[in-house]
């Protein structure tokens, strides 16, 4: 490790941003963490972590939409954001001017799908996705060892799936209303169920709607893209591993037999589960982007 680039990489979440020293995983040399406000005050808080360190590049791994177009004029800045306030913070040319290191900008899930290709459950795979379900839904697909994106990032945490029949909730995204951020994210439990997720006992009802909502978009990733593997973390899936066997049934169900998929939903003990790094995968996400980003200088 002596040898090896010190990487600086700030995760910034919907409910807080951690900031983040090291190489990898096994050398984590400072992490500090700050609640996501407004913009001014914490990138100004995270600016004060980052000035205190040595580093050799640093990685943003964001919540979005962002602008990842590199012609872009606002290229690394945050798009139409529901988070209040945030929308045309632009995170790069602020960061850039400040510490002049290289520096390497993605979502926070497509980061974290890049630490668990460096790291965790996902090395040797060409095609994976990491999903997480907090405050919203994302999702970063990788194929070909790249991140899927055309005009403009995927945002499948946004897409409508099927719903239970005689289940009317209006759904709580403020763009889309019942997609499956709208439905199944931490607000939308709350506001869906009258109490936040982590009051909702296991066995309650409520959750065999939230296994129905997250079964349609894994049924869609897996018949688009087929990941080799699925991991799914966040603040609401964390402390509800017990789901992912029923998870596991749904979607077998789901795919119902047909074609070369009758063979992955046998798989899907190995194929669907939580992130190999656990909770740190987001965080680690942005060292993989500051690996990124010295790779890139590498040429």
């Amino acid at each position: 490790m002596a040898n090896s680039p010190l990487i600086a990489g700030l995760e910034l979440g919907g409910t807080k941003c951690v900031a983040i020293l090291g190489t990898g995983p096994g050398d984590v040399r400072a992490r500090d963490t700050v609640p996501t406000t407004d913009p001014a005050t914490t990138l100004a808080a995270l600016e004060q972590v980052l000035d205190g360190w040595q580093f050799d590049a640093l990685g943003i791994a964001s919540f979005g939409p962002l602008d990842l177009d590199p012609r872009s004029p606002a290229y690394g800045s945050l798009s139409a954001t529901p988070k209040a306030g945030w929308a045309g913070t632009h995170l790069t040319r602020r960061l850039t001017a400040r510490y002049g290191t290289p520096l390497a900008i993605q979502t926070d899930v497509v980061g974290a799908a890049f630490a668990e290709q460096r790291w965790g459950a996902a090395q040797g795979l060409a095609s994976h996705c990491y999903i997480t379900i907090g405050t919203g839904v994302g999702v970063g697909l990788i194929s070909g060892g790249r991140p899927v994106q055309g005009a403009a990032h995927g945002e499948a945490g946004h897409m409508r799936v099927q719903r239970v029949r005689g289940d009317d909730f209006g759904g709580a995204c403020p763009f889309h209303g019942d997609c499956v951020e709208g439905l199944i994210a931490g607000p939308a439990l709350a506001q869906r169920f009258g109490r936040p997720g982590r009051e909702i006992a296991d066995g309650d009802p409520e959750w065999d709607l939230f296994v129905h909502d997250l079964t349609g978009l894994l049924h869609n990733l897996v018949v688009t893209a087929a990941p080799e593997r699925i991991a799914i973390g966040g603040g609401v899936m964390t402390s509800r591993a017990r789901l992912f066997p029923k998870l596991r049934a749904a979607l077998a169900a789901s795919i119902a037999g047909y074609g070369s998929f009758a063979a992955y939903a046998d798989q899907l003990d190995d194929r669907l589960g939580p992130p190999g790094l656990g909770a740190l995968a987001g965080p680690l996400g942005a060292l993989a982007m500051g690996l990124e980003a010295m790779d890139e200088t590498r040429g």
